[in-house]
């Protein structure tokens, strides 16, 4: 197999020194100390780098650009650097290998995908060949949803031929041609105080109330047609012997099509205008916060692309469809051809078993490498 001049102990150096800095979604610090490793190594292969500002409580995104790169973008690489663990992580649990596998807090998800990303770098710099038109958008928060990033990746977006995401292979080898997209609500149940053994029929129920939506949402649940809701979080009451006055809920929602997002909307608009609780009413926020990433013809024709380089390399992959969602939900919602899970092989994400499947870094990198010369070529 044409490895491309990888250097998997180099590889490996680096990884370590990303994965034992923290780097939760809000330490920016953490996150700063990532992306400026990233922007100091592309700039010694003449890339051009540039913060982008999303919002002040948040580390800055970082784009990186290949030389020449203009106005159209041949690839877009989408990649974070943040992950889902508190300050402290990286000391407790520090980078590590055993029996094949790497550990340690960000390993798979998605510090080494982002590593891929300079490696292609580094392989065209040491080829001497020039890449095509690159762009390597590093993102904040993307497992905070990605709310403050996703109009400057729409925007490179538009630029952009096709998009690769560095998000990990699933555990069996697999890559993402579809995600589920995702919304989230919030709902505030506003009812009456009232003594539930003196006088509880002057009282209204804002538990009550929340049961009901509670029930009624869960019936929109349709694992056939992809689609999922689940009231996670609720709160409510002050008293165990008094009628609740105040309650909240929070919904987590899974769409695979804009209409099912739609349909849900319609619902919950119902519930709100006719309680079933006198006396209640319903504050409701929220909305959308990734569109579906469809297995669309654009996105099958793109992973034929990389069925034909894994050939070309002696391995064969597999497809799936996941209910998380990524980046490449807002890149394949705008038609721009995405494939996912173009990183290493790894499982047990946001855990502390976390890992990586070392033999498959060298082969997946093959991979991307092929693809992006094979696709460069047409």
């Amino acid at each position: 197999m044409n490895t491309f001049g990888f250097d998997l102990t180099s590889y490996l150096s680096d990884l370590e020194f990303l994965v034992n800095i923290d780097s939760g979604s809000y330490d920016r610090e953490g996150v700063c100390k990532i992306s400026g490793f990233f922007a100091a190594e592309f700039a010694k292969l003449g890339w051009s780098s540039r913060e982008v500002h999303v919002h002040d409580d948040l580390a800055p995104c970082l784009e990186v650009f290949s030389p020449g790169c203009g106005d159209t973008i041949d690839y877009l690489l989408l990649a974070h650097a943040d992950t889902v663990f508190p300050k402290g992580t990286a000391a407790e649990r520090p980078f590590s290998t055993k029996d094949g596998r790497a550990y340690g807090p960000g390993v798979m998800d998605m510090k080494s995908g982002a590593l891929f990303a300079l490696y292609l770098a580094r392989a065209y710099h040491t080829a001497g060949k020039v890449p095509p038109s690159i762009c390597v958008a590093v993102n904040s928060h993307e497992e905070i949803g990605s709310r403050h990033a996703r109009s400057w990746i729409e925007d490179l977006a538009r630029r952009t031929r096709r998009a690769l995401v560095l998000e990990p292979a699933r555990s069996n080898g697999d890559l993402v041609i579809a995600r589920k997209g995702s919304c989230r609500y919030t709902f505030t149940f506003n009812g009456k105080a009232a003594h539930s053994g003196v006088d509880p029929q002057n009282g209204a129920s804002a538990i009550n109330e929340l049961a009901h939506w509670t029930l009624e949402l869960h019936k929109l649940t349709d694992f056939v047609q992809g689609m999922n809701l689940n009231v996670g979080l609720i709160e409510g009451g002050t008293s165990v012997n008094a009628v609740a006055d105040a309650a909240r809920a929070e919904l987590d929602v899974r769409i695979s099509t804009q209409e099912q997002a739609d349909a849900v909307r319609r619902r919950i608009d119902e519930l709100q205008s006719s309680p079933s609780t006198a006396g209640v009413t319903v504050d409701v926020s929220g909305g959308m916060t990734r569109p579906p990433m469809p297995a669309s013809e654009a996105n099958r024709d793109l992973a034929t692309v990389f069925d034909e380089a894994a050939l070309g390399l002696g391995m064969k992959i597999g497809w799936q469809h996941t209910g998380g969602g990524s980046d490449g939900n807002f890149t394949a919602a705008l038609g721009v051809p995405t494939v996912d899970g173009v990183g290493p092989v790894g499982g047990a994400a946001h855990s502390r078993d976390e890992y990586l499947e070392i033999a498959s870094i060298s082969e997946r990198f093959a991979l991307l490498m092929a693809v992006v010369g094979k696709s460069n070529q047409n």
